[in-house]
């Protein structure tokens, strides 16, 4: 029950921080912003059932959350979005291994949605298998129709 509880608390202070991160952008960016917003408080309130559903009691959020650092403009506010989805997401990665099949599975897809997000805040995407070298393209192959000779 502590780890749905941690997880919860992660999902608390994505809530406090993505309001303050929209209010610092604008464009794509702020629409972004809100839907990662939105989808926080979506998985606050699963996580709320989860917990309460199992006879537990849920975390109530702070009145305020230290951030790391202010994001004074868009392109801290940005690094401060995914820096929060990892956090989120390592908060997840505790519950993979609950017992409890519906937890594990609620944990996978929260890891899978907030790494995603992470990933779509930063301007370059990820390496296909991140820490491998990059392969020269292949060489050119013979025309089907010439005659090897």
């Amino acid at each position: 029950m502590e780890k749905l509880r941690k997880a919860l608390a992660a999902e608390h202070a994505a809530v406090f921080a993505y309001g303050l991160l929209a209010a610092r952008t604008s464009g794509e960016v702020r629409r972004r912003m809100s839907a990662a917003y939105d989808a926080h408080r979506a998985q606050r309130d699963r996580l709320r059932t989860l917990i309460t559903t199992r006879g537990g009691r849920p975390a109530e959020p702070d009145a305020s959350y230290a951030l790391p650092f202010f994001p004074s403009d868009a392109k801290l506010a940005v690094k401060l979005a995914v820096r929060l989805e990892n956090g989120v997401a390592a908060a997840y990665l505790e519950l993979v291994s609950a017992r409890d099949v519906k937890v594990r599975e609620h944990a996978a897809v929260a890891m899978q949605q907030a790494v995603t997000r992470a990933y779509s805040f930063k301007p370059d995407p990820p390496a296909a298998f991140p820490g491998m070298p990059v392969a020269a393209s292949p060489p050119a192959s013979p025309s089907a129709g010439s005659a090897g000779g």
